[in-house]
């Protein structure tokens, strides 16, 4: 294992494990007013994140960030 896997703390997760978990913790309509995408708000579905998130790297970082805080509890430094 390299170094920079070994540090990551989102190894080993899938993106189907961190859309889950997020929609059983906090629902559709919460998780829409988190992240402001489309797929959490209109019609949801795993699949239709999925894809969205797969197609957009700009979405999923988000995405991953609002994973390590609230499901992790990992705070991360602002980049915007």
């Amino acid at each position: 294992m390299d170094n920079q896997n070994k540090n990551n703390p989102l190894h080993g997760i899938k993106l189907k494990q961190i859309i889950e978990e997020l929609e059983i913790k906090y629902g559709w309509e919460m998780l829409g007013e988190f992240l402001d995408v489309r797929c959490f708000l209109f019609d949801p579905s795993i699949n239709s994140c999925l894809k969205f998130f797969r197609k957009t790297p700009w979405a999923r970082a988000k995405l991953e960030k609002m994973y390590l805080k609230l499901i992790l509890k990992i705070e991360t430094p602002d980049e915007e």
